[in-house]
């Protein structure tokens, strides 16, 4: 099964309908289409299995329609995206990833001259292109040239560095000792350079060997890091840090060992940021993420916009906004200044930099951010025709108690003192709930109230 969305395609790779060497090929030669087989395409990979082979696929593909590629290696998605924003010449980028899937999926992600990914409408576009099969390759002498890149993540790497709310003297003077668990993906050496470059005073990798193979299921979430959990109790470590595969995500686990929860990620960062801001300052995030985010602009004067579920819609208004920070409560972190993608080499360097002014250790720290509870659950669908019967069926449900309705993305009904967000996954079969109030059990009864 193949499954194209606002997040690209993916699909198991080798399973029959599933993800291919052809298929691959047929999209890359489809993107060179898309961009008038002219221009530089920046391309990277996530690093898990096979990835290598796909990303040597989609570079030929790309040659032979006449394209020139940047070739950056296995890289965060972030790289390819600020490689994209930042070089003139590139007109687009092709990550191979399937973010946080397990390791028998892999995909494609589309990038825009803008860094950005395609939105819903570019993307119809492009699968126009793929489903016409109007590709053509080119002579040989208008094949496109390789152009190394593997050195853009110094440039990546130094614009983080370069970031204003970053202190790296006080990082320095904080001695931290950290766990670092990048999944052996394309994390793993990108971000122990980072680190150590912020000042880190001790960087002990977990599963930073690059090899691709997932020590765990790859989605950072507690149930799959307790290696993590057990080597920072070990090692006494001030903290851990977790990125998924293609390291767009970002989740700490708190010198205790409990998670710090992967909401807080963009709190913290937000926090930071505004601290040290101008009042009046806009943030952007998305439905599903905590309400602590307003609680923290509030502090400071800021002002905080909603967009639907999607990369891509919460980037499109923080720059009609000219928002300051944004992102997404599953551990995104934006931060326009370096580029307008989600992006954990940010969220790490705000973060320590937030924890580096703070006296204590990183679990007062969450003690001392607005208390919320969020419980993440799902529905599994036979089919997608289910979905409009099941949104119909909680808005329903609900409507007599709600303080605010939102149908803009699946449908997020406000209560007085709790929310409660259902949609439709870009990326499975299924319905994700989310649910969010003071206290857990109030956000558990919102789940169970739906999945009954």
């Amino acid at each position: 099964m193949l499954i194209r969305s606002i997040s690209g395609l993916r699909g198991i790779a080798g399973e029959e309908n599933g993800l291919s060497a052809e298929i691959v090929a047929r999209y890359a030669a489809s993107f060179a289409r898309y961009n008038d087989f002219k221009g530089t395409v920046a391309i990277g990979y996530d690093g898990r299995l096979g990835g290598s082979r796909f990303y040597e696929i989609a570079i030929d593909a790309l040659l032979t329609s006449g394209c020139d590629v940047l070739t950056l290696g296995m890289v965060p998605t972030p790289t390819v995206m600020m490689a994209a924003e930042v070089k003139p010449e590139v007109v687009g980028g092709i990550i191979i990833t399937a973010s946080h899937n397990p390791g028998e999926w892999n995909g494609m992600k589309f990038i825009s001259q803008a860094g950005l990914f395609l939105d819903a409408e570019q993307n119809k576009v492009l699968w126009d292109i793929v489903d016409s099969g109007e590709t053509q390759s080119v002579a040989p002498e208008e094949y496109g040239d390789v152009i190394d890149g593997k050195d853009f993540v110094e440039q990546h790497i130094q614009a983080v560095l370069d970031i204003p709310f970053v202190d790296r003297d006080k990082i320095a003077e904080r001695n931290f000792r950290v766990v670092l668990d990048c999944v052996n993906a394309s994390g793993s050496f990108i971000h122990p350079r980072l680190l150590h470059s912020l000042g880190v005073a001790d960087v002990i990798e977990l599963h930073c060997d690059g090899s691709g193979i997932f020590p765990h299921r790859p989605e950072p979430v507690p149930e799959n890091l307790t290696s993590l959990k057990e080597a920072i109790l070990r090692e006494k470590a001030d903290l851990g840090i977790v990125v998924d595969p293609d390291a767009d995500r970002l989740v700490f686990i708190m010198e205790n060992g409990e998670p710090f929860i992967e909401e807080n990620t963009i709190v913290l960062a937000t926090e930071h940021v505004l601290k040290h801001s101008q009042r009046g300052q806009t943030i952007v995030v998305n439905l599903s993420t905590t309400r602590a985010v307003e609680d923290i602009s509030e502090r400071y004067g800021a002002k905080v916009l909603r967009t639907p579920v999607g990369e891509i819609n919460v980037a499109k208004k923080m720059i009609e906004s000219n928002a300051i920070i944004g992102g997404e409560g599953s551990g995104g972190v934006i931060l326009p200044m370096v580029h307008t993608g989600r992006d954990s080499l940010v969220g790490v360097a705000l973060c320590l930099s937030a924890l580096a002014e703070f006296d204590g250790p990183i679990s007062k720290k969450r003690e001392e951010l607005p208390r919320y509870e969020i419980v993440k659950s799902k529905i599994e669908l036979m089919s997608p025709i289910q979905v409009a019967t099941v949104l119909s069926g909680i808005e329903q449900h609900f409507a007599s108690r709600a303080v605010r309705i939102n149908k803009e993305d699946g449908i997020r009904i406000d209560f007085e003192r709790s929310w409660l967000h259902a949609r439709a996954s870009n990326t499975e079969p299924i319905i994700r709930i989310i649910a969010e109030a003071p206290m857990r059990g109030e956000a558990e009864e919102l789940i169970s109230e739906v999945q009954s």
